[in-house]
């Protein structure tokens, strides 16, 4: 008889998009996403991080401040990442985990690159107007969102 107490693929694959998160340097948000094929295979990660080849120790965490002096125009998104990161063709009926619901910036490249469902886990950011305007556009395409349903079991990792 087979074993019945195995993760869900949803647990899987959202405890994957929060390790990666843990790679993230920021002091303040740590996001991480997984993008999975329809047949479940892990084709990509991401974590929110500054870009290749800029210095993190020389470039702003800060939240507050004058623009150029805070992380915002710098800071590229884990759901970016992980789309970027994927050098396998297309991502046509994928699906992406993310710790966190997509801004509307990612949304644009999660609907231009063929995704076809988003599973997060927070939606702190539910009430403002970068999330409002990505469900909009993910509404109008007809891309798919939920939030991921956690489950009973405790998932410990022993590094």
């Amino acid at each position: 008889m087979k074993r019945q107490d195995y993760v869900s693929w949803d647990a899987y694959f959202m405890g994957v998009a929060m390790l990666s998160a843990e790679r993230s340097k920021d002091n303040n948000t740590q996001v991480g996403a997984c993008i999975v094929s329809p047949q479940n295979k892990i084709l990509s990660m991401g974590y929110n991080g500054m870009p290749t080849g800029c210095d993190d120790d020389r470039m702003p965490w800060e939240r507050r401040g004058t623009p150029l002096d805070t992380k915002y125009l710098y800071v590229c998104h884990a759901e970016l990442n992980a789309i970027l990161n994927y050098g396998g063709g297309s991502l046509k009926g994928a699906r992406i985990y993310t710790t966190l619901f997509p801004c509307n910036e990612c949304t644009k490249a999660i609907i231009q690159s063929g995704i076809a469902e988003v599973i997060y886990y927070s939606d702190k950011y539910a009430d403002t107007d970068s999330t409002i305007a990505a469900k909009r556009m993910l509404d109008m395409v007809g891309i798919t969102y939920r939030q991921y349903q956690r489950e009973d079991k405790e998932l410990k990792l022993c590094l």
